[in-house]
C-alpha cells in the first residue's frame, strides 16, 4: 500500500528525495515515517510524523534531512541534503497507528524500500 521512491547513486555532499505514495484516503492522521537499513545492521529510525503530531529525527540527520508531507497527493517525502557515505541503506517508508515514531515493530505498514547509495 505505500510505494517508496527517488533513491540512487550520489555523491557524498549531494541530495536526494525520496518519495512515498498511498492510496488516496489511507492513512488519514497515521504517524509515517522513514527507516533505513544498511547491510548487517538493524532498521533504524530516521524521520517522522507522529501519530498525535510532531515531528521527529534522529540525531544522526537532524539539520541534514527534512520530511514534508503533501495531503492532496498522500505523499510522505524525505529530502536528504548533505548526504554522507554513512547514509548508504535501503530506505522504507512506514505507517502507523501508535503513539511510537522511532520504532520499527510499532509500524503496521512497510513500503517495498528504495537503494540509497552515497559514494565518497
Amino acid at each position: 500500500q505505500l510505494q517508496a521512491s527517488g533513491g540512487g547513486l550520489v555523491q557524498a555532499g549531494g541530495s536526494l528525495t525520496l518519495s512515498c505514495a498511498a492510496p488516496a484516503r489511507t492513512f488519514i492522521n497515521a504517524g509515517q515515517g522513514w527507516f533505513r537499513q544498511a547491510p548487517g545492521k538493524e532498521r533504524e529510525f530516521v524521520a517522522a510524523f507522529g501519530w498525535g503530531g510532531g515531528i521527529y529525527y534522529a540525531t544522526s540527520v537532524k539539520n541534514r534531512f527534512t520530511i514534508s508531507r503533501d495531503n492532496t497527493k498522500n505523499t510522505v517525502r524525505l529530502q536528504m541534503n548533505s548526504l554522507k557515505p554513512e547514509d548508504t541503506a535501503v530506505y522504507y517508508c512506514a505507517a502507523a497507528y501508535s503513539r511510537s515514531y522511532d520504532n520499527p515493530a510499532d509500524y503496521q505498514y512497510w513500503g517495498q524500500g528504495t537503494q540509497v547509495t552515497v559514494s565518497s
